[in-house]
């Protein structure tokens, strides 16, 4: 199956760092998460390892004990569940690549598909809304360069297109390292906290 996406030259957010005279601007590109792209889901040392091997929002009653987890059968779950969403409701992910590497990955669909989300106490999520489960860029040296910023517009383009009324996530308050992200990053793009929690708040833009 081809990759769709879009191509973006520049993707400068909110404390974005811009390039300097003379240096290089590396081009990126946004494709869709498929069966056949979600291999290429970037990669770093600690667990889950990758977005690839996370099932914490597919399949939360099997993230119990991460000694006992095996990475093919993580990733054959994970491509079990994308063919599944794709199949019923359509594109629910993206990855974005920076030259041919791929450094951030983002994914969504309506709660229904995502169980993970029954454990927040912000929720739950509206019926009207598509959940934004997760939005990672796990290097920190591409972070602050407009990348996340970049995926969550390729997002909102998509679900506007369809006629989505709203996005909502479970983002984290003062920390980056959270799958969908810090909250002071989706209030920056004009998100609202509709259901307020000391760690991690329901957060909602309408479309």
């Amino acid at each position: 199956m081809a990759r769709r996406g879009c191509r973006v030259k520049r993707a400068y957010g909110p404390g974005a760092r811009r390039p300097i005279a003379g240096e290089e601007v590396v081009k990126t590109k946004v494709v869709e998460l498929t069966e056949e792209s979600l291999v290429q889901a970037p990669e770093w040392e600690i667990h889950p390892y990758s977005c690839k091997y996370c099932i914490y929002w597919e399949h939360p009653e099997l993230c119990i004990d991460p000694a006992t987890e095996v990475k093919e059968e993580r990733l054959a779950l994970k491509r079990a569940w994308l063919r599944r969403v794709r199949g019923e409701w359509g594109s629910c992910g993206r990855l974005l690549f920076v030259g041919d590497k791929a450094v951030g990955y983002v994914q969504y669909a309506p709660v229904r598909f995502l169980p993970g989300a029954d454990g927040y106490p912000a929720g739950p999520v509206s019926e009207d809304a598509v959940l934004l489960a997760c939005l990672f860029v796990p290097n920190p040296r591409h972070r602050r360069r407009g990348l996340g910023s970049a995926l969550l517009a390729a997002v909102l383009q998509d679900l506007t297109g369809r006629g989505s009324k709203a996005i909502e996530t479970f983002a984290r308050r003062g920390s980056l390292e959270n799958p969908s992200g810090p909250a002071e990053f989706y209030l920056k793009h004009g998100f609202r906290v509709l259901r307020d929690d000391p760690e991690f708040p329901l957060l909602r833009l309408d479309l």
